[in-house]
C-alpha cells in the first residue's frame, strides 16, 4: 500500500514501500482494471476520474489509474468513498445503492447549485464501442444539480459531444458489461458488511446470487412462469367464449339464409330508384324549358326598349341642339346689348352734365333778373322818396323815438330770457333722449340675455330628453338623430354600399378610466366625440349622403378618412411618460385600434397630460420645464394650459362621458329651474323699463313743444326789433342826392341788362347743348329697349325648347328605367334559370351516382315514387319478420369473423404456452447447470487462494434453501479440523472473506472490480504484507 503524497490529499499508485509500525493506519480503497494482472483489458477499463463540488470536496482528481490493480489511499476524510460514490453515480446508478444519501441532490456540495463527475473508459479493440465515433476512450460527464436534477455527456477522446441521452450510457454500459449495481463490481463498505460480515447464511447466499446475477435470472424465470399461468386462464376463458361465439355464428348464418327471398325486392327497389332518379331528370327539363322560352320572349321585347330610348336620346339631342343654337343667339344679343350699355353709360353721363351747366346758367340769368328787378324797385323807391320828401314837411316826434327804443330793450330782455329758457329746455331734452336710449339699450340687452337663457333652457331640456333616452339607448346621448344614422349604415353595410363600415361616434367606442376626468377628456377632444371614421373617401360620400338624409343642413357631425388597421400605432417614441399624471391615451379604454389611431392622427392625444389640479397644472407646464413630448394640457375643471399660455373652459361639466345619468339630469334640471325662476325677475325688469321709457318719452316730446314755442317767441321778437329799428326819423335830406343815386341806379340797371341778355343767350345755348345730349341718350336708350325686345321671344323661344329638353330627358329616362326594370326581370328569370339548372345538373349528377347512363322512363316519377313506396313497406314488414338484410348480413360477418378471430387467438395461445413449456424446461435445466458450475468454480478458486496461505476449507451451497456456509481451518489441514468462520480471528475471517471475494471476482465477468475499505479487518502483519 503506498504512502500518500504531501501535495495531494490523495495518492493513486501500486505498493511501493511498508508503513511504519505502531503508525495511525491509513485507510484504502482498491480499483482492479481488467480481467487479471497480468493481461491488460481493452474496453472498459477505468483510466481517469475527476470531481468537482462533489460531496464535501470542491475539488478531487484528476485520478489517473494504471491498468491493473490500484490503491488509493489516504486519511479518513480525504475523498476515497468519495470516488467510489462517484464511480457508482457517475455511470448513471442510483442514490440508494451507494448507502450515501437517498437523493442525487445530497450529493451536491453544501453551498454549491451543482456537482460534475467525469470518468473516463478505455475503448479499443475489436470489442470497442463505436470506435469511429468515440475514439480509444469515453469520457463520460454528469452535471448533478440542487434540485435533484442530472444531466449527461458522453464525448469521445478528442472532447467532441456525442450524445446526452441517458440511453446511449446504458447502451455502452451493456456493451462493457459494467454492472454498477452488482457487488461484485463494485463492493462499497455498507455493502460488505450487509453481506460479508453478515453471520447469516442466507445472506451469504443472496451475495452469490446477486454477484453471479442468478436472482436477476430467477427473478425472470419466476415473471415468465406467472405470465404462463396467466396464458393458460386466458386460454380457458377463451375456450368457453369460442363456444359461445361458435353457437351465435350459427343462429346468425341460419337467419342469413332465410333473407334470400328479399334479395329480389331490394334489385327491384334498386330498379326503380335509378329509374326515379332519371324520371325526376326528365321534369325537371320539362320545367325549364318554359323558363327559356319566356327569357327568349323577353328579350325580343329588350330590342323594342332600345330603339325607343333611341329614339327618345334623338329627341334630346336635336332639342338640346335648338336649345344651344337659340342660346348662342341669346348670347349674341346680350353681347350687342352690354356693347351699347357702355355708350349709353358715356351719353348719360354727357347728358346729365349739361343738364347741371344748363341749370347753373338758368341760376346765374335768374340771378341777374333778380338784381334787375332789385335795382328797378330801388329806383321806385328812390322817386317815391324823393317825391315823398318834395310833398311832406313834417318829421317824427322826440317821443315816439324813446319809445320805440324802450320796447326795443324790453323785447331784448325777453329775446334773452327765452333764449337761457331755450338752452335749458335743450339741455333737459339731451337728458331725456339720452334716459330713452339707455333704457332701451338696457331693455335690448335684457330681452337679448332673456332670449339666450330661453334658448340655454331648450338646449338644456334637449340634453335632459337625451340623457332620459340614453337610460335606454347610449348612443342618444350623443345626438337625438345617431340611433337613426347607425340605423342607416347597418342596412347601408348590409347591401355593401361600404367597403368597410363606418366608426362611431368616437365617444361611443371610448371609456374613462377615472371618471373625475370626464371633463377634462371632453375639453380635449370636443367634437371628435361625435365624429365618424371612414376607411376610404367612397365610404365618406356614402356617409355624407346618409347623413343628409338623417341631420338638419348645418348640423351634420365630422368625418374622418382614415385607414382601418388592426392595431395601434406605436407611439412609445413621441408619447409623455409622466410618473404621476396620465395621458388622454392612457386614460382611455379604447377596443378598438382604428378608434385609438384616429385620434392619435387627430388630437395627438399621447402628447396631451391630464392634472386634475390647476395649481399643479400651472407647476408643471409653466413654473417649470414641460414634461418631454408634451405639448399641452387639460386640467379637471376642463382648462387648457401651455406653457406660456391658459385658457379656462366654456363648461362647467361634462355632457357624454359622464357615467352618473341621474346625477347629471338632477343637475340639469337644477339649472333649468334656476333660469326659469330668474325669468320672473327680467320680465318685471322690462315692464319697469318700459314705463320709464313712456313716461320719458311723453315728457321729451313736451320739451320739445316747450323749445318750438321758445323759438317762436325769439322769432317774432326779433322780427318787432326789426320792424322797430327800420323806423327812422326822417332827415332833411338833400333831394340832389337821391337824384344822384337814381342816376347811379339806372347805370347799374343798364349794366345789369347786358349781364341779363349774355346770361340768357348761354343758357339757351347750354339748353339746346342739353337737349341734344337727351336726344342721343334717348336714341341710344331706345337701341337698347329695341335689343331687350327682340331678346324677350328668344328668352321665350329659350324657355320653351328648354322645356322640350326636359320632357324628352324624361321620356327617355322613363324608357331607361323600363328597360332597366325589363332587364332586371331578364337577369331575375336568368337567375332562376340557372338555379333551375344548377338544380337540373345537381340531379343529373345525382342521378349518375345511382346509375350512370341515362335511362328513358315513360312513367312519372310520381307512379315511380307510390311503387317505391309500396315496396318498402313491404320490404319493411319482410324487415319486421326476419330483420334488416343488411344487419343480418353486417352480424353474421361479424360473428363469422369473432369466431374465427377468437379460434386462431386460443389456437396460437396454446401454441406458445407449449412452446413456452418447452423452453422454459430447458431453460430451467441450464440455470441449474450454469448454477452448480458457479458453484463448483466458487468452490475451487476458493480452496486455491486459502490454500496460498496453507489454510483449507469449504464452501457448502444449499440451493434448496438458499444458504451459503464457510467452514476454514487455519495452518496445516491436519492439526486442525474445519471449524466454522465465526470461531476464527479477525485476521483469519477477514483473509477467508478476502477470498470469497476474490472467489466471486472469477466467476463474475467485469471489466472493473472496486473495493472500499479491503485493509479494514486485516492484522497488521498481513496489512503490512498487502
Amino acid at each position: 500500500m503506498g504512502k500518500r503524497k504531501e501535495s495531494s490529499p490523495l495518492n493513486t499508485s501500486v505498493p511501493e514501500k511498508k508503513a511504519r509500525a505502531g503508525a495511525e493506519r491509513e485507510a484504502s480503497t482498491s480499483y482492479v482494471n481488467g480481467g487479471s494482472q497480468s493481461s491488460t483489458a481493452e474496453v472498459g477499463i477505468i483510466e481517469s476520474i475527476s470531481l468537482k463540488n462533489f460531496m464535501c470536496h470542491a475539488m478531487l482528481g484528476p485520478f489517473q489509474f494504471g491498468p491493473n490493480v490500484n490503491f488509493v489511499v489516504g486519511n479518513n476524510g480525504s475523498g476515497k468513498s468519495a470516488v467510489l460514490t462517484a464511480l457508482i453515480v457517475g455511470l448513471g446508478g442510483k442514490a440508494a445503492i451507494t448507502n450515501r444519501g437517498t437523493s442525487i441532490k445530497g450529493f451536491v456540495k453544501n453551498g454549491q447549485s451543482s456537482a460534475d463527475i467525469s470518468i473516463k473508459l478505455r475503448n479499443r479493440g475489436h470489442d470497442a464501442y463505436k470506435p469511429d465515433v468515440y475514439g480509444e476512450s469515453v469520457i463520460v460527464q454528469q452535471r448533478l444539480t440542487a434540485d435533484g436534477n442530472r444531466s449527461y455527456k458522453l464525448k469521445s477522446s478528442t472532447g467532441s459531444l456525442v450524445s446526452t441521452k441517458k440511453e446511449e450510457l446504458t447502451a455502452m454500459l451493456d456493451h462493457f458489461n459494467i454492472q454498477v449495481d452488482n457487488p461484485v463490481s463494485v463492493l462499497t463498505q455498507e455493502m460488505s458488511k450487509h453481506f460479508l460480515q453478515s453471520k447469516n447464511e442466507t445472506d451469504k447466499y443472496k451475495f452469490f446470487m446477486k454477484a453471479t446475477q442468478l436472482d436477476q435470472m430467477k427473478d425472470d424465470y419466476s415473471y415468465i412462469m406467472e405470465t404462463k399461468t396467466r396464458t393458460r386462464d386466458q386460454i380457458n376463458f377463451g375456450a368457453e367464449r369460442l363456444n359461445e361465439l361458435k353457437r351465435e355464428c350459427m343462429e346468425k348464418e341460419e337467419k342469413f339464409k332465410n333473407l334470400a327471398s328479399l334479395g329480389e325486392m331490394k334489385e327491384k327497389l334498386e330498379e326503380l330508384k335509378q329509374n326515379m332518379a332519371w324520371a325526376v331528370v326528365s321534369e325537371a327539363e320539362k320545367q325549364i324549358l318554359p323558363f327559356r322560352e319566356q327569357i327568349a320572349a323577353e328579350e325580343g321585347r329588350t330590342v323594342k326598349f332600345e330603339q325607343k330610348i333611341s329614339e327618345w336620346q334623338d329627341k334630346v339631342k336635336k332639342a338640346q341642339e335648338s336649345f344651344q343654337a337659340l342660346q348662342g343667339k341669346l348670347e349674341e344679343i346680350s353681347r350687342e346689348a352690354q356693347a351699347l350699355k357702355p355708350q349709353g353709360t358715356a351719353l348719360k353721363a354727357s347728358m346729365q352734365n349739361r343738364k347741371r351747366i344748363y341749370h347753373e346758367s338758368e341760376v346765374i340769368y335768374n340771378r341777374f333778373r333778380m338784381e334787375l328787378k332789385r335795382l328797378e324797385r330801388d329806383g321806385e323807391q328812390l322817386n317815391r322818396r324823393i317825391q315823398e320828401l318834395q310833398s311832406s314837411s313834417d318829421n317824427v316826434s322826440e317821443e315816439e323815438k324813446i319809445a320805440r327804443l324802450e320796447e326795443i330793450d324790453r323785447l331784448k330782455d325777453n329775446i334773452k330770457a327765452l333764449h337761457d329758457q331755450d338752452v335749458t329746455t335743450s339741455e333737459q331734452i339731451n337728458q331725456f333722449q339720452q334716459a330713452v336710449y339707455r333704457d332701451k339699450e338696457q331693455r335690448n340687452r335684457i330681452v337679448n340675455a332673456e332670449r339666450d337663457q330661453k334658448q340655454k333652457v331648450d338646449g338644456l331640456k334637449r340634453q335632459i330628453k337625451e340623457l332620459h333616452d340614453s337610460k335606454t339607448d347610449r348612443l342618444r346621448r350623443f345626438g337625438q338623430h345617431i340611433p337613426a344614422l347607425l340605423a342607416e349604415i347597418d342596412a347601408a353595410y348590409e347591401r355593401r354600399c361600404f367597403k368597410k363600415k363606418p366608426i362611431g361616434p368616437l365617444g361611443a367606442c371610448i371609456r374613462l378610466k377615472d371618471p373625475q376626468l370626464a371633463l377634462a377628456v371632453e375639453s380635449c377632444l370636443k367634437s371628435l366625440l361625435l365624429a365618424f371614421c371612414c376607411d376610404n373617401h367612397q365610404d365618406e360620400r356614402m356617409l355624407q349622403s346618409l347623413m343628409s338624409k338623417v341631420f338638419p343642413h348645418g348640423q351634420r357631425p365630422q368625418i374622418i378618412v382614415n385607414e382601418f388597421r388592426n392595431q395601434i400605432y406605436n407611439v412609445s417614441q413621441r408619447a409623455v411618460n409622466h410618473e404621476h399624471y396620465p395621458t388622454v391615451l392612457t386614460a382611455l379604454e379604447i377596443d378598438n385600434p382604428v378608434v385609438a389611431n384616429c385620434l392619435i392622427d387627430m388630437r395627438t392625444i399621447e402628447a396631451v397630460l391630464l392634472i386634475k389640479n390647476n395649481s399643479e397644472a400651472r407647476d408643471v407646464m409653466q413654473k417649470k420645464v414641460p414634461p418631454k413630448n408634451c405639448r399641452e394640457a387639460f386640467t379637471g375643471d376642463g382648462d387648457q394650459v401651455f406653457k406660456n399660455r391658459y385658457y379656462s373652459s366654456e363648461f362647467n361639466r361634462p355632457r357624454y362621458l359622464s357615467r352618473d345619468v341621474e346625477g347629471e339630469i338632477s343637475h340639469l334640471e337644477r339649472e333649468v329651474n334656476d333660469i326659469v325662476a330668474q325669468f320672473s325677475t327680467i320680465q318685471q325688469e322690462v315692464r319697469s323699463i318700459d314705463m320709464d321709457v313712456r313716461k320719458n318719452e311723453v315728457l321729451l316730446r313736451q320739451h320739445h313743444e316747450t323749445k318750438k314755442r321758445i323759438q317762436i317767441q325769439i322769432k317774432e321778437a326779433n322780427g318787432r326789433i326789426s320792424e322797430l329799428e327800420n323806423v327812422e326819423e326822417q332827415p332833411s335830406i338833400d333831394i340832389a342826392t337821391l337824384e344822384g343815386e337814381v342816376q347811379e341806379n339806372k347805370n347799374r340797371i343798364e349794366h345789369i341788362k347786358e349781364k341779363v341778355e349774355k346770361a340768357k343767350l348761354e343758357m339757351e345755348d347750354y339748353k339746346c347743348q342739353s337737349l341734344d345730349s337727351e336726344r342721343q341718350y334717348d336714341d341710344i336708350k331706345m337701341k337698347i329697349s329695341s335689343v331687350s325686345e327682340v331678346a324677350e321671344p328668344v328668352k321665350e323661344d329659350l324657355q320653351k325648347v328648354d322645356q322640350e329638353v326636359e320632357t324628352c330627358k324624361r321620356h327617355k329616362k322613363h324608357y331607361e328605367e323600363k328597360c332597366r326594370e325589363h332587364l332586371n326581370g331578364i337577369k331575375k328569370h336568368r337567375e332562376e334559370l340557372n338555379a333551375k339548372e344548377k338544380d337540373l345538373e345537381d340531379k343529373i349528377s345525382k342521378a349518375r351516382q345511382i346509375f350512370p347512363e341515362r335511362i328513358d322512363v315513360p312513367r312519372t316519377a310520381r307512379s315511380l315514387d307510390a311503387e317505391i313506396n309500396r315496396l318498402r313497406t313491404k320490404i319493411n314488414s319482410e324487415y319486421h319478420l326476419h330483420g334488416n338484410r343488411d344487419e343480418i348480413i353486417k352480424e353474421y360477418h361479424a360473428a363469422k369473423e369473432n369466431y374465427q378471430e377468437m379460434e386462431s387467438k386460443v389456437k396460437n395461445l396454446k401454441v406458445f404456452v407449449k412452446l413456452l413449456d418447452d423452453i422454459m424446461t430447458q431453460r430451467y435445466k441450464m440455470y441449474r447447470q450454469f448454477q452448480r458450475y458457479l458453484s463448483l468454480r466458487c468452490k475451487y478458486y476458493f480452496d486455491s487462494l486459502l490454500f496460498q496461505r496453507c489454510y483449507s476449507g469449504k464452501i457448502s451451497f444449499d440451493h434448496k434453501n438458499e444458504s451459503l456456509s464457510i467452514t476454514v481451518q487455519p495452518g496445516e489441514g491436519d492439526k486442525a479440523a474445519l471449524s466454522d468462520m465465526r470461531s476464527l480471528s479477525g485476521g483469519e475471517r477477514s483473509f477467508s472473506t478476502v477470498c470469497f471475494v476474490l472467489s466471486l471476482w472469477s466467476i463474475a465477468e467485469s471489466p472493473f472490480r472496486c473495493l472500499d475499505e479491503f485493509d479494514v479487518y486485516m492484522v497488521l502483519l498481513i496489512s503490512c504484507f498487502c
